[in-house]
């Protein structure tokens, strides 16, 4: 590699190497055009030294606040109460920052005029969700109103803050239960680890208030299932997808293999989509 391609090639550095994170590092390991993995930030670097190995390049191991110094995106791979330690630092130094918690971004929004102010940038991936790009289009208009239900499995709900706080049995589920219905704001705090879909639908279109959602636990599926129903002035149009869980229950295969599309659109000739 020359040192001007190495000089014109964005760094991309990786805060967490859990199941998503894992991934989006192999493919940058692998390689696509215009891209390097630069860094990566673990919280026990001893648990993910047969993984680091096993990339191509070795890679440095830093503290989630200074992967900007070595980076020009940030991917957040990481649980939503690490997302401002992360983002803040990278935006702050004109970075771009991949978020995937976008629950936790709800509670930390400052973050985007601190993006604003000194360059950066906040970037949501579609995730877990098709049709994002038909609700950014639909948002240049007039959105009336925006609808999703939200079903998953017994194992992907354990946990969550909303089933905790209001006692709610789901290991004995034989049929389907609706735990919660409201804004996308309210399910965001409820569910910070299965709901990051409905907060980028609701940043896409008419916010975070006005996004309605309902969150089933279903003992009878085994993907999380995401159906969504849009009424705009330009377009009526409903959505559904079923993603299969990842090896962690809570989030979809197809969130790394988003992550990794829209990395690829950092540097590509042809660009496919808003």
């Amino acid at each position: 590699m020359t040192d001007q391609k190495a000089s014109s090639e964005l760094r991309v550095a990786i805060a967490g190497l859990g199941s998503i994170g894992t991934k989006i590092a192999t493919a940058l390991d692998q390689g696509i055009e215009g891209l390097t993995l630069s860094a990566v930030a673990v919280r026990d670097p001893a648990k993910h030294q047969a993984f680091l190995k096993s990339l191509r390049r070795p890679q440095q191991i830093m503290p989630i606040d200074q992967l900007g110094d070595a980076a020009d995106i940030v991917v957040e791979c990481a649980p939503s109460s690490q997302l401002r330690a992360i983002v803040e630092p990278a935006v702050k130094r004109g970075r771009a920052a991949v978020v995937l918690s976008v629950g936790g971004l709800l509670d930390n929004f400052d973050l985007v005029d601190l993006a604003r102010a000194n360059g950066g940038r906040i970037i949501v991936p579609t995730g877990a969700l098709i049709g994002l790009d038909a609700v950014n289009a639909a948002a240049v208009g007039t959105i009336h109103s925006v609808k999703m239900v939200t079903r998953k499995p017994i194992d992907g709900l354990k946990g969550a803050p909303f089933i905790v706080e209001n006692k709610i049995d789901i290991d004995n589920l034989r049929e389907p239960l609706k735990l919660f219905e409201g804004s996308a704001r309210e399910a965001a705090k409820g569910f910070p680890a299965n709901v990051n879909v409905a907060v980028a639908l609701s940043l896409a279109g008419i916010g975070p208030d006005r996004t309605q959602i309902q969150v089933w636990a279903d003992p009878t599926v085994t993907r999380n299932v995401h159906r969504i129903e849009v009424d705009a002035d330009s377009a009526r149009f409903s959505m559904g997808i079923e993603n299969i869980p990842s090896e962690n229950p809570k989030t979809g295969i197809i969130t790394a293999l988003s992550v990794i599309a829209l990395l690829r659109k950092q540097r590509a000739t042809l660009c496919v989509g808003t």
